[in-house]
């Protein structure tokens, strides 16, 4: 026999290959697509509510990788079980038709059942054909190479639903694709990453090492915990630095404490941050305790431990008075952990301090964020008033 290929583009597609076989002996012949680019970069699926005999004629380029659904039947032709073909939708029924045909003389005489059933169902396939009523035809092409004709083309076709995907990593493997790995990001990697250097110990000076991770809040940033253990004196300290630039506004947070359970909010707490509780007449200026990121629980307690280790309140330095006052604030502070009701205040000139809202994404009725535009004096402690981002390069000497 003879091989005829043509080298063909359809309108509003691409090119294809058609191969067709003819024997001048038996007269049979055959004709086969392939397509002429290559995979495209995405699969494609196409629904198409046919209603007339008119969408019966519609041109169909089926790949050998793409499936055919008619849902109303529970009908399939299963993906690489027929060679890739141009034809229409008719075509495709008449094959389908074809196929089931073929074998029924041998299962009448074995299985006269199973011949019966497959006998009902090519009667409904045929009955497709006249569109007595209206069904679904899927094409669904893993390699994007399948394509149902738009008759109203370039206009849009109500009754055709083009929708493209990504292919999954069975599909990829189907079309004998190497799914490369993505390549890792680099802040990925380091919030998997415990990052380790040398140091040493701020209270015996000896040789220590600090653990430090990059760490995502939700609905926050992200910011860096740094831990430093010292195994000679058993010193532990840790320490957040924000993971982000200084905001554009301030942030001020204020917590309406009400029950023993807000004890457990998760704070974030920088060292540019200045902590006031008013019921107690209580404020902490920034700078103290550094940057914390634990809860509020934990920060009452650094705050009680950095009251009672006061030099000034201790020993021989202490007075009645004084250390009475100091009895009567920790007593105070006890009850705001359990019982007493109270506001906690963070006000943040840098926005880079956080307190959890327990009904995220919603809004908390006891917990309030302000931002604010900064003073002159905030922005000189922070050293924004002197700091140029932009035309900073040393202007060239004017010539003499």
């Amino acid at each position: 026999g003879v091989t005829r290929l043509l080298l063909t583009r359809i309108p509003f597609f691409k090119e294809i290959i058609v191969s067709s076989f003819s024997c001048p002996s038996c007269s049979w012949s055959n004709t086969e697509i392939q397509a002429a680019g290559r995979i495209q970069e995405q699969g494609v699926r196409y629904t198409l509510a046919v209603t007339s005999r008119q969408d019966m004629n519609r041109e169909v380029v089926k790949t050998d990788c793409a499936s055919a659904r008619i849902p109303e039947l529970d009908f399939e032709v299963p993906a690489f079980s027929q060679k890739g073909v141009l034809t229409t939708i008719e075509g495709i029924i008449d094959r389908a038709v074809a196929g089931l045909e073929q074998d029924q003389p041998t299962r009448r005489a074995t299985d006269k059942e199973v011949a019966r059933k497959i006998d009902e169902f090519i009667g409904k396939l045929k009955q497709l054909k006249e569109v007595s009523s209206p069904f679904t035809f899927i094409l669904d092409d893993p390699s994007g190479n399948s394509f149902v004709e738009n008759p109203r083309a370039p206009q849009r076709d109500e009754a055709l639903l083009v929708t493209h995907y990504r292919r999954s990593p069975q599909q990829c493997a189907l079309l004998g694709l190497q799914v490369d790995a993505k390549p890792p990001d680099a802040a990925e990697d380091l919030r998997d990453e415990v990052l380790q250097f040398n140091t040493n110990c701020p209270e015996c000076n000896a040789p220590a090492s600090t653990n430090m991770k990059l760490v995502q809040i939700p609905h926050f940033k992200e910011v860096i915990i740094m831990a430093t253990n010292c195994d000679s004196c058993g010193h532990r300290t840790n320490e957040v630095k924000s993971g982000g630039a200084i905001e554009a506004q301030g942030t001020r947070i204020t917590l309406r404490i009400t029950d023993p359970s807000d004890m457990t909010r998760d704070i974030l707490k920088s060292e540019t941050c200045s902590v006031e509780i008013p019921e107690l007449e209580f404020e902490l200026g920034m700078g103290a305790l550094g940057g914390k990121f634990t809860t509020l629980e934990g920060l009452l307690k650094d705050i009680r431990d950095l009251v009672e280790k006061n030099p000034f309140t201790l020993g021989d330095s202490s007075t009645a008075s004084r250390t009475g006052k100091l009895q009567e604030f920790i007593g105070k502070l006890q009850d705001v952990k359990g019982k007493a009701q109270a506001h906690f205040i963070m006000d943040d000139p840098a926005g880079n301090s956080y307190l959890q809202n327990v009904y995220a994404p919603e809004e908390d009725p006891e917990l309030s964020v302000q931002r604010y535009e900064r003073t002159f004096e905030q922005n000189e402690e922070l050293g924004l008033n002197d700091m140029r981002t932009e035309g900073y390069e040393a202007e060239p000497a004017s010539g003499r």
